[in-house]
C-alpha cells in the first residue's frame, strides 16, 4: 500500500515543487536547472559506474565475487533513473546515491534488513 501512496504522491510533490520554483525564479531558469541537473547526474553517473566496473574487474581477476561493486552498480542505476527524472526531490536522491559513503550506508543497511528476515543462511562455493 506505502509504494502505491509514493507511486502517486512522489510526482504530485514533485510537480508542486517545480510549480512553486517555476513561480520564484521563472519557467526558463526553472527548466535550465532541471536539464542542467539531467546532463550532469548523466556524466557523473557514467563516472562512477566506471569506477565501480574497474573495481569489480579488479575483484573478479582475484577470484572473488564482486558483491560489493554490484550493489554499488544497481544503486547507480537507480541513482541515474533518479537524475533522469525531472524534479528536484528526485534529483536531491539521485545526486546522494553518487557519494560513494551513502552508497555503502544503504548497502550496509540493506544486507542487515535482508539478514534479519531470510534468518541464518549458508553460502557454499564451488570452484
Amino acid at each position: 500500500m506505502w509504494r502505491l501512496l509514493a507511486f502517486v504522491l512522489v510526482p504530485l510533490v514533485e510537480m508542486a515543487v517545480l510549480i512553486f520554483v517555476g513561480g520564484r525564479i521563472g519557467i526558463a531558469p526553472t527548466l535550465a536547472i532541471v536539464v542542467v541537473t539531467g546532463v550532469a547526474g548523466a556524466v557523473l553517473v557514467k563516472r562512477q559506474g566506471l569506477v565501480v566496473w574497474h573495481a569489480a574487474r579488479a575483484r573478479m581477476t582475484r577470484g572473488e565475487l564482486p558483491t560489493v561493486e554490484l550493489a554499488h552498480g544497481a544503486m547507480l542505476v537507480v541513482s541515474g533513473a533518479f537524475l533522469l527524472t525531472p524534479g528536484f526531490l528526485t534529483d536531491i536522491v539521485g545526486f546522494s546515491l553518487l557519494i560513494p559513503a551513502v552508497r555503502e550506508q544503504v548497502r550496509w543497511r540493506a544486507t542487515r534488513r535482508m539478514s534479519r528476515r531470510a534468518g541464518p543462511t549458508r553460502v557454499e562455493v564451488w570452484r
